[in-house]
C-alpha cells in the first residue's frame, strides 16, 4: 500500500542551472578597420570619377596624334601666354556668316566643333575643302558641326573659292567694269553649282590694312593657313592641326569620333 502511494506521487524534475547573460563586446579595432576600408572605397571611387575626364582626354589625344594633331599649342592660345598643353579653353570670337548674321563661337557650346581657318587666296586650303565637305556631310549632326573662318575681305571671295573647290567646273558670274561680282549674281551661281548647299558653315574674318590674315585668326596665333582646331562640348580645344588634312581617312574619323562619342 505504501508502495502504491509512493508511485502515485509526482516526480520532481531537476532544472538546468541558469546561465548568466553575456555582455556584447564591441571590438574597436574592427570598427576602425571597417571605417578605413569604407573610406578607402570612397577614395577609390572619387579618384575614378576624377580620372574619367582625363582618360577621355588622353584617348582623344592618342587618336588625334595619328592624324598629326598637336598637343602643344602656340603660346597665344595659352592662358597668360605661357606654354601649355591641351585641353585648353578655345578663345571666343564673333564673326559674320554668309547671310550677314553675327555669330559667336560660344553659340555652339554643347556641340563638338571642328574650326577650320582658311582663305580664298590659299591654294592648299581649297584642296582641303572636298574632304572637309565630305566629312562634314557624313558626321554633321546635332552633336557635331564644322565651322570655317575665311581670312577674306568680302563674302563673295569666300563663296567663289568654295565653288571652285567643290564644283570646279561650275560657271562663275561675270564681273563688272571694276572686276566685282554682284552678290545676287554670285548667290545664283552658287545655288546652281551647289544645289544641295554645303554641309559646313562659312564665316568671314576680313584682314586689316596690308595683312592677309584676319584679326580673329591672328589672335589665335595663326600666321599661315590652313589650320584647324577640334573643340569639345565644353568649349575646350582637344586637338590642333597645322596645315591641311585628309578628313575622309579612317584615322581622321577615329580622331573626330573620339570626342564626338564621349
Amino acid at each position: 500500500m505504501a508502495d502504491q502511494k509512493t508511485k502515485d506521487l509526482p516526480v520532481a524534475t531537476a532544472l538546468p542551472p541558469k546561465t548568466p547573460e553575456r555582455s556584447v563586446l564591441i571590438d574597436p579595432v574592427a570598427i576602425v578597420t571597417g571605417s578605413a576600408v569604407a573610406l578607402l572605397g570612397i577614395g577609390v571611387l572619387v579618384a575614378f570619377l576624377w580620372m574619367v575626364p582625363s582618360a577621355a582626354a588622353r584617348e582623344s589625344q592618342a587618336a588625334c596624334r595619328g592624324l598629326g594633331g598637336y598637343n602643344d599649342p602656340v603660346p597665344a592660345l595659352c592662358p597668360g601666354g605661357e606654354p601649355c598643353t591641351l585641353p585648353i579653353p578655345a578663345p571666343d570670337f564673333t564673326a559674320r556668316d554668309i547671310t550677314g548674321k553675327q555669330v559667336s563661337l560660344r553659340d555652339f557650346r554643347g556641340k563638338v566643333v571642328l574650326l577650320n581657318f582658311w582663305a580664298s587666296w590659299c591654294a592648299v586650303c581649297k584642296t582641303e575643302k572636298p574632304s572637309l565637305s565630305d566629312m562634314a556631310g557624313d558626321l554633321g549632326s546635332d552633336d557635331f558641326v564644322v565651322l570655317t573662318l575665311a581670312s577674306d575681305h568680302n563674302i563673295g571671295e569666300a563663296m567663289t573659292a568654295v565653288m571652285q573647290s567643290l564644283a570646279p567646273g561650275a560657271a562663275l558670274p561675270q564681273r563688272d567694269a571694276n572686276g566685282q561680282v554682284s552678290l545676287p549674281d554670285l548667290k545664283a551661281a552658287f545655288d546652281r553649282a551647289l544645289p544641295n548647299n554645303i554641309p559646313f558653315k562659312v564665316f568671314l574674318d576680313p584682314p586689316q590694312g596690308d595683312d592677309n590674315i584676319g584679326p580673329i585668326t591672328q589672335r589665335w596665333g595663326i600666321k599661315a593657313v590652313p589650320e584647324s582646331a577640334l573643340i569639345d562640348r565644353k568649349g575646350n580645344i582637344r586637338a590642333y592641326f597645322v596645315n591641311k588634312r585628309d578628313w575622309s581617312t579612317p584615322v581622321a574619323r577615329t580622331c573626330l569620333h573620339a570626342v564626338i562619342d564621349e
